[in-house]
């Protein structure tokens, strides 16, 4: 298939006041190069217009760094419409264009005109060419095809059975050698790469929403481990600071509200905290520092929720605090910097709009500001933990980024990375030990009809499927969702997010295909964060909690992907660097259209359980205490048709006397 155009160019739609749009990321290519990617852009394109548009390409190389070919945006927002709204041969087709559209909206992309969903890189795919014949084979695709789309580039539909996936996505796999960001920014710039981050290319993102309830669960244990918070009190009194108010991290001040908590969240782009205060998600704004604090420590004298968004640069927040004396009870950060030197982390003393100029006249002193704020970052940490502060990395490889700006001293073995850092992940000490190795992690769900309606029986329905009284995470999911319509997390379509186990994820999704069978609700989208169980081998966030010495090890994330294709998952990705940057993590995930068939309870039956499970074993493997006894009871409880390999136990001690002989 090529691209329709008709007989004339659609003409160049206005670009939309207001609207984010993102920095230039940079042209760096030889003139060989240059060639080749501009002959890479026009193979979406009739000959008869290669001249005309190859020259309008070149301009947009030169401007962004990237070919987008604005020319091909449709006009207008790329709202979401309910999915009997859309054009299709099959419901998954269908369902796909719902996701993709909500990804690129204007209400939840980052930088909606450069296909850009969240986390300053992450991309639905790389140009709008690719956009426009994504849709076109997607309404076409039937229910005995799939969809490959390699790097956003749609390779075509081939001929598969009913129970197989309908698309199969792999973005940025690049061979070891090359993997790095020199070389994948050259891949970008000539359109063979595309970074899918974890949701954006892999179609699922649901807006802020799919972050806040796991900020939420880190807060609140983090609360009760480090500051002795009992099970059923929440963080009213305390103060949280953190930095960035995008598309992911925006989450942060409606986790924090919800979880009682004071928080501080520093900003330095005025339109991502106007969006989140629009949106309800912040409730404060200043750029003045002692009136972030006061408003804080009134907040905190009075025992109420409260969130501040202080626009400013969180290195000045911090050193403040430090300089004053301000108890800060739990620090983070939140800024891109997977993409620490393409803009996702602005250094110290430059605006906002500076670092923009700075980042297309002078990239290289950009680099050098960005690892002196880091430095300087790190130093002010230190501090502050010195004196009491619980800091965690939110694995946005912000302490990877620390040590790459030349701080050896924040390795924890002092020669390298490969065991982290000095100061935990939050999937150490938090995630980890308390969640993801028992099989807890980001569940998801779309209500494809578009009616808020659906979303609030499958609410409903979801709190009937939980036992409150099995574990402590599982009445803080029950609370979660009973009370996710009072706290108005929805941004884009009808969508929440659930942190659910293996049996719970599968009950709720048997429980939801029944609805759509009963004629109760329309057809729903399941999914997941690719950050999860299972989805993702990353040695800095997901698996920084493995110490057996496979973290940097991509065996589970690969498996989970190939397990999930050989189910028949509606949608399976794969991808390289969400969440922490290229080379430093692989991803999986999946979408499931339950659309009522029995055909779908057998795929979720076969799919959901191993889709969890496999990520649980391998944690148990690793010797995780709380993955082990998950291990041993599915063990028990599913001995019909599974099996997980169980590890002896070497006693540590007697180990350490034979090596010293």
């Amino acid at each position: 298939m090529k691209i329709t155009f008709g007989n004339t160019l659609p003409p160049r739609p206005p670009f939309m006041e207001g609207i984010r749009r993102a920095p230039d990321r940079g042209y760096t290519l030889t003139p060989e190069q240059t060639i080749t990617a501009l002959q890479n852009a026009l193979r979406y394109i009739p000959e008869k217009w290669h001249e005309q548009l190859a020259a309008e390409f070149m301009q947009e190389l030169r401007t962004h760094g990237r070919i987008y070919g604005y020319r091909f945006r449709p006009e207008g927002d790329l709202k979401a419409k309910p999915v009997d709204e859309y054009q299709g041969c099959c419901i998954e087709g269908k369902a796909f264009q719902v996701m993709i559209d909500n990804n690129l909206s204007f209400d939840i992309a980052l930088y909606p005109y450069e296909l850009v969903t969240y986390g300053e890189t992450g991309q639905v795919c790389q140009n709008w060419m690719q956009y426009r014949l994504i849709m076109q084979y997607l309404e076409i695709l039937t229910d005995e095809q799939t969809l490959v789309i390699e790097s956003g580039h749609p390779l075509g539909l081939f001929h598969s059975p009913p129970d197989a996936p309908r698309v199969i996505i792999t973005n940025s796999m690049m061979i070891g050698q090359f993997d790095n960001q020199h070389d994948w920014h050259i891949a970008a710039q000539m359109g063979v790469a595309n970074y899918g981050q974890m949701t954006a290319g892999g179609w699922m993102y649901i807006g802020p929403q799919g972050i806040v309830h796991g900020t939420f669960n880190t807060l609140l244990n983090a609360g009760r481990l480090k500051l002795g918070i009992p099970q059923d009190k929440d963080l009213r009194g305390h103060l949280f600071v953190s930095s960035g108010l995008g598309g992911m991290s925006g989450a942060q001040p409606r986790a924090a509200e919800i979880a009682g908590a004071v928080s501080i969240i520093a900003e330095v782009d005025k339109s991502r905290i106007d969006t989140r205060y629009n949106q309800g998600w912040v409730g404060h704004i200043t750029a003045d520092i002692r009136e972030a604090y006061h408003i804080a420590s009134l907040a905190m004298q009075q025992q109420e929720a409260c969130s501040i968004a202080y626009h400013g640069n969180v290195v000045d927040l911090l050193e403040y605090a430090e300089q004053k004396n301000i108890s800060i009870e739990l620090l983070s950060d939140q800024t891109s910097c997977h993409a620490v030197y393409e803009g996702g982390y602005c250094p110290v003393r430059l605006t906002f709009e500076e670092r923009t100029h700075m980042l297309h006249e002078s990239p290289e002193r950009f680099r050098q500001l960005v690892d002196l704020s880091l430095q300087r970052h790190f130093e002010v940490i230190k501090k502050l933990v010195a004196r009491g502060t619980y800091f965690f990395d939110y694995g946005n490889s912000f302490m990877k980024a620390i040590y790459d700006a030349g701080v050896k001293e924040i390795s924890r073995n002092g020669i390298d990375e490969k065991d982290g850092f000095i100061w935990p992940s939050y999937v150490e000490d938090i995630m980890g030990p308390q969640l993801f190795d028992y099989g807890y992690g980001p569940f998801r769900w779309i209500c494809l009809s578009g009616k808020h309606e659906d979303l609030i029986k499958t609410d409903h329905a979801a709190m009937e499927c939980i036992d409150v009284n099995r574990r402590g995470q599982d009445l803080d999911n029950y609370n979660w969702i009973r009370d996710a319509e009072k706290n108005q997390l929805v941004v884009g379509t009808q969508a929440r997010i659930l942190y659910q186990d293996a049996v719970g994820r599968l009950n709720i999704a048997l429980r939801f295909n029944e609805m759509v069978r009963q004629g109760e609700i329309g057809p729903v989208m399941l999914g997941r964060d690719h950050h999860d169980v299972s989805g993702t081998d990353s040695p800095f966030r997901e698996t920084a909690n493995i110490k057996d010495g496979s973290n940097v090890m991509a065996d589970m994330a690969v498996q989970c992907f190939a397990g999930n294709c050989a189910r028949g998952m509606s949608l399976v990705a794969l991808h390289n660097g969400g969440g922490v940057g290229i080379g430093k993590s692989i991803n999986g995930g999946f979408g499931m259209v339950c659309d009522g068939s029995k055909r779908v309870d057998e795929i979720l039956r076969s799919a959901m359980l191993w889709d969890v499970m496999g990520g649980v074993a391998r944690r148990s493997w690793a010797r995780n205490p709380h993955a082990m006894e998950t291990s041993e009871a599915f063990n028990n409880s599913h001995a019909d048709g599974y099996h997980i390999t169980m590890p002896y136990l070497a006693d540590e001690e007697m180990i350490r006397k034979i090596i010293i002989g």
